[in-house]
């Protein structure tokens, strides 16, 4: 098991730095350039194609076990894993088109749908009884508990996108996020999730090399919307698994679940269009406000680890104790948002 982490985390490492490393010395049509706009908080054009280097440490990282010629125990229910990966593959060339031919909104919602919901069938094959559900199960029926989870799937693929617009920001929350999901399902003894989660974190250490500020290097959509989208499915495959439960995931990446939700619905609340560049993200407001790249990244980082923290002390709690300990997490990071915001605020005035 050791071994095959080790290799598993170098592999993705290796592959992703080279990738990064020579996409940053390259000029090419194909290689897009994120050029500052409305929402951006850089000052000059930087390649947008760090998420291809990521997506090619993940996938050959992920796959090294097989064509090495070794067979680790993979549990029945892990084998949908590369089905996640499949369509985490489809999801970045789908991204890469777009950022040379600027798809339409519903293209692309669309492959998001058709994504999540693959996922979910591979995870539970004929059958809409996720998991161990719990009080959640009882409350609705399958098919409503599927379709909300698809949405959640999709949500949670955007939201990593949107929260992707700092240096070091959504790099180092997706070491910890996925370094915690590992540690999880090594704990629980389920290989295949726990080296698909150390391919990610192996990944996204060696892209964190290119996009600490001063940034060289932005993972753009081809990036962020897998890493969300894998972030999510493996998180309900883990609940599907028994290896924890559904809010487990969540709860390790609140710090970005509730920035972005709560964004989105204070914009929905004033009428904006959501789907336009804009600044109001709390991390956004943080830079504008004057604190560096670097800090925000670390708060952000630091946030994520106390998160995730208690998601793995509550991840075997009883019912009551984890809705209790959720809704802690809940309200210490709404409260942070509250007075962050009131210091925007003052600042704007």
């Amino acid at each position: 098991m050791s071994l095959h982490l080790a290799l598993v985390v170098l592999v993705a490492f290796a592959v992703t730095a080279l990738g990064a490393w020579v996409f940053t010395r390259t000029e090419h049509p194909l290689i897009p350039i994120d050029r500052p706009n409305h929402r951006s908080l850089h000052s000059h054009p930087i390649a947008r194609i760090g998420g291809v280097a990521i997506a090619a440490g993940v996938a050959l990282a992920w796959l090294l076990p097989p064509f090495a010629g070794v067979n680790p125990p993979w549990n029945d229910s892990e084998r949908s894993l590369t089905t996640l990966l499949s369509a985490a593959l489809v999801l970045v060339v789908v991204c890469f088109i777009d950022d040379h031919r600027s798809l339409p909104v519903s293209v692309r919602f669309a492959t998001h749908f058709a994504c999540a919901g693959a996922a979910l069938a591979a995870i539970a094959p004929g059958t809409l009884h996720l998991g161990p559900g719990g009080p959640l199960a009882s409350l609705m029926p399958p098919w409503v508990l599927w379709a909300l989870l698809v949405l959640a799937m999709v949500w949670m693929t955007n939201l990593y996108n949107f929260m992707d617009g700092s240096d070091g920001l959504a790099g180092s929350v997706t070491i910890i996020g996925f370094a915690t999901l590992g540690f999880a399902a090594w704990e629980a003894e389920a290989l295949a999730t726990t080296l698909a989660c150390a391919a990610v974190v192996g990944a996204a250490s060696a892209f964190l090399l290119f996009n600490w500020s001063p940034a060289r290097a932005f993972m753009g959509d081809t990036g962020s919307i897998p890493l969300g989208f894998l972030a999510a499915s493996i998180g309900v495959a883990g609940w599907a698994q028994g290896l924890w439960p559904l809010v487990f995931m969540p709860l390790a990446f609140a710090p970005f679940v509730l920035d972005a939700s709560v964004t989105l619905l204070r914009r929905l609340a004033r009428g904006e269009r959501i789907w336009q560049a804009h600044r109001s993200h709390t991390y956004q407001r943080l830079v504008l406000m004057g604190c560096s790249h670097a800090q925000v990244a670390r708060l952000y980082a630091a946030a994520t680890f106390a998160c995730s923290l208690a998601a793995l002390g509550l991840r075997y709690a009883p019912t009551a104790v984890l809705a209790s300990g959720v809704l802690a997490v809940v309200v210490v990071l709404l409260v942070a948002g509250i007075l962050i915001d009131r210091h925007w605020r003052q600042h704007a005035a």
